[in-house]
């Protein structure tokens, strides 16, 4: 017998007794960036899990290779375009790294439109699956939508009320939130979240808006500010969508079975993940802030009625802007906060 009936035979008799063939059993290879450091909760309670997952579901035909932080590929600005043009696979960031561009995603950044972190996130999901998905990620294919934790306010000098955020420098994470503090008087600065404790060092910024979870995750923020500011109740001050998004074509040309396992490891699950694990983050990042020594305040449910009337013309802005781009951006954002309240119902936060 030659060499290659030897091996005809011995993958034959291999087959015959049910042996497990290792032979292509891994088919997709996927490349996936993000922003988050590597101890980050995304990275290391969302992301490696969501990871192991797939890659078991599939029998490990499915394999996704994560690079985190300053290891991903261009700055968090660009990670959407970046698997947008297939330069990488999959990547994760915030939509409104990309100003104007996700619209519809930002009727969820809307002040005081978050009622807890899993419940918007799964109604963000939601609209995604029913509109969004073939309107403004009709380019790519989104694997998973959410927001992060209700966003505070940290600052340098107390803020009890809406007079005292007039004035300040605040960095802001995206345009509507940028528009938002703008309305209260503030000065809105743009900066990447990295810098963010860079900034209030050396003075560029004297505030930032952040979720408690980053204040721990972030370096800089809670030796630098003295003080926090947080909002009673389960209507919060604001938040920002962040998603998952694929390569379009490199999606589509995967087997339907691997695209069938991909999905259903994401979607809701991933989304439900996420959002879990961020709000799970605030105790600790709140934490901190006290074990600093920083006091923190607490704005009542009795004076949220000022800070929602003051913030209105940012509905209104957005309105106006989402009309322009052929959105009817007042039923879309009732039709949101309808589906917020109804998820908030089986997930209250």
């Amino acid at each position: 017998m030659n060499l290659l009936s030897k091996i005809y035979t011995t993958a034959a008799m291999t087959i015959a007794l049910g042996a497990p063939v290792t032979l292509n059993a891994q088919e997709v290879t996927l490349s996936f960036h993000q922003f988050q450091p590597d101890g980050s909760i995304l990275a290391k309670n969302v992301f490696t899990p969501w990871i192991e997952n797939v890659e078991a579901a599939s029998d490990g035909r499915i394999k996704i290779e994560m690079s985190s932080g300053s290891a991903a590929a261009g700055n968090p600005a660009q990670l959407i375009g970046l698997a947008e043009d297939g330069t990488v696979d999959i990547a994760m960031s915030l939509t409104g790294y990309t100003p104007g561009r996700f619209i519809r995603s930002e009727v969820f950044e809307l002040p005081f439109m978050m009622q807890g972190t899993v419940a918007t996130s799964l109604a963000f999901q939601q609209l995604i699956e029913e509109d969004f998905q073939n309107n403004e990620y009709s380019t790519m294919h989104v694997l998973a939508g959410f927001v992060h934790s209700p966003g505070q306010i940290h600052t340098k000098d107390p803020v009890t009320s809406l007079d005292d955020i007039a004035g300040k420098d605040l960095r802001a994470p995206t345009r509507i939130i940028g528009n938002l503090l703008t309305e209260l008087g503030a000065n809105a600065v743009s900066m990447p979240l990295p810098l963010t404790g860079k900034g209030l060092s050396d003075g560029t910024i004297n505030g930032t808006v952040t979720p408690w979870e980053q204040v721990r995750t972030t370096k800089g923020i809670v030796e630098n500010v003295g003080h926090h500011t947080e909002f009673e109740g389960n209507e919060s001050f604001y938040t920002a969508t962040l998603v998952v998004v694929m390569n379009k074509a490199k999606y589509d040309a995967m087997p339907d079975d691997l695209k069938a396992i991909l999905d259903a490891q994401s979607g809701m699950a991933l989304s439900r993940l996420a959002a879990t694990e961020l709000q799970k983050g605030d105790a600790a990042g709140r934490a901190l802030a006290v074990e600093t020594g920083n006091p923190i305040y607490t704005i009542p449910t009795s004076d949220i009625a000022k800070w929602k009337s003051a913030t209105t013309p940012v509905q209104i802005t957005w309105a106006d802007e989402a009309a322009i781009s052929g959105i009817e951006g007042w039923g879309l954002l009732d039709y949101a906060r309808e589906v917020i309240r109804e998820t908030a119902i089986d997930n209250p936060s």
